[in-house]
């Protein structure tokens, strides 16, 4: 049988790929963390603010959390907010709609004909168009505030001469010239609406549509100058936040404190701690000798470790990074993921030979099932292996009869099945081994860099590289800028 911890403890630097390009961060919906209200431990908790100076506050942290938003997360932009249908608040929306529209009709089809809230409609469908309007489209703008007059408007109401599908044909053909190539088709189906009331319906869902589309178009010319000037204007804000609330960095203080106990060398008599010689051996060493404190970089950097590799949902979270939580606890859990899909595939490996491992589309089958299958490994880690080992015994036998190659004996497949199962178990060893390497990895990449740890990349990791390459990238990114704030 073949012996899974040799393996995995071997150097596979005969099998180093070429480098990984810096890929794409994935868009991603942040929630907004607010400083007062994330922390519910009592000693996190900040001072008692007036409601003047918390409204202050939350204006100031919304402002923040946007402008940091727009600048880790190249993909952001904003989309339409939907309820769902059968929810509460859902169908009090549509109540409430429903009951506008049907009075709207009932006023346009009395005799004679009320205008009152249609016309209060067209001042707002006119508010849009001009919001829609660059600074520079000023005999544009000048043309719509002449063709939607609403004093005119309301003097041709009043004696009947407002000519309703004049002004239609107009909005129309205005939202047509202002609207971008993914609305055009929306624009063209309004055209066909008879109905006014349907027609003014569909008109304020599709000027909803190009509000957002605005919106997106102004944070794409925003985020080079944010990025630009972010550091500073972050830093500036958070500062205003601290001047307000004093005793705000309480969390802070405790998670930069445990990282520099969690760092700080132990005294001549005290054993070495766990895995200390290896990072001793990787990573450059910060101090002299064992009397110096570790430096604050130093100490950030475990910091910022200590946030990805704990229970961000159990840990007090430092107030200096409250907007970027819930990407942290995304990666935090992609980590997860790589390290048992890691182990699964070297256990694979030492049972199947590089004979099948060499063919990148039998990998890639492998990653996929084992994802799929682990869906469910934080609730449920012994049903998920139980899967993962069925499905990956069949993958391998299928591969090597495809492949002309033996079988693997009823002996050999009864222990790969076992160690594969074994791998829910925390203290498995290959499950232990990998877990730490690929901290190891994240914490060179925080001191040497990503270029440099891609070309020193660690043994037994060959397999995920294009994965913890792209969860590298993700997270020296986002601490990188956190340290320049």
């Amino acid at each position: 049988m073949p012996n899974i911890e040799e393996t995995v403890l071997q150097s596979d630097s005969s099998e180093a790929e070429g480098e990984v390009q810096k890929p794409k961060t994935p868009g991603q919906s942040q929630e907004n963390k607010s400083f007062c209200s994330d922390s519910h431990r009592p000693e996190c908790q900040p001072e008692v603010l007036s409601v003047t100076e918390l409204i202050e506050t939350i204006k100031e942290v919304s402002k923040l959390s946007i402008a940091h938003e727009i600048v880790v997360n190249k993909d952001f932009y904003m989309e339409e907010s939907v309820l769902p249908p059968n929810s509460l608040e859902g169908r009090f929306v549509d109540t409430v709609y429903k009951a506008f529209w049907d009075h709207l009709k009932e006023q346009l089809l009395s005799t004679p004909p009320d205008f009152t809230c249609a016309l209060k409609l067209l001042k707002e469908v006119k508010e849009i168009l001009l919001s829609l309007l660059l600074p520079r489209q000023n005999r544009l703008r000048n043309e719509v505030e002449e063709a939607l007059d609403m004093d005119l408007l309301k003097q041709e109401a009043e004696h009947g001469a407002l000519d309703v599908p004049h002004l239609s044909n107009y909005i129309l053909n205005l939202m047509a010239l202002l609207c971008a190539p993914a609305r055009d088709e929306a624009v063209r189906k309004l055209k066909s609406i008879t109905d006014p009331v349907q027609l003014l319906r569909g008109i304020f869902h599709v000027l909803g549509l190009m509000k957002m589309d605005m919106v997106n178009y102004t944070i794409r010319s925003l985020r080079p100058y944010l990025k630009e000037h972010s550091v500073q204007y972050e830093r500036a804000k958070f500062q205003e936040l601290l001047d307000r609330q004093p005793n705000l960095l309480e969390c802070t203080t405790k998670w930069l404190t445990k990282a520099a106990a969690d760092i700080t060398p132990p005294s001549s008599s005290s054993p070495d701690s766990p895995g200390s010689s290896t990072m001793a051996c990787a990573l450059p060493n910060w101090a002299a000798d064992n009397s110096e404190l570790p430096s604050p970089t130093m100490v950030l950097y475990q910091g910022y470790l200590n946030l990805l590799l704990s229970d961000s949902d159990k840990e007090e979270f430092p107030e200096t990074l409250l907007m970027d939580r819930i990407r942290l606890q995304e990666m935090e859990s992609q980590l997860r993921q790589l390290t048992i899909l890691t182990s699964v595939l070297l256990v694979a490996r030492s049972f199947s030979g590089n004979v099948l491992f060499n063919s990148p589309e039998f990998v890639d089958k492998l990653k996929c099932i084992t994802k799929a299958l682990t869906e469910e490994f934080n609730s449920r880690p012994e049903e998920a292996m139980l899967s993962v080992s069925e499905q990956v015994s069949l993958e391998i036998q299928q591969g090597l009869k495809s492949m002309g190659l033996s079988a693997l004996s009823s002996k050999n497949t009864a222990s790969l099945t076992g160690q594969l199962q074994n791998i829910a178990k925390k203290e498995n060893r290959v499950r232990t081994i990998i877990d730490q390497r690929i901290r190891l990895f994240l914490k060179c990449c925080l001191v040497r860099g990503m270029q440099e740890s891609l070309l020193d990349f660690p043994g037994g990791l060959i397999l995920i590289k294009g994965e913890l390459a792209d969860l590298g990238w993700k997270f020296v990114n986002l601490m990188r800028h956190n340290q320049q704030v």
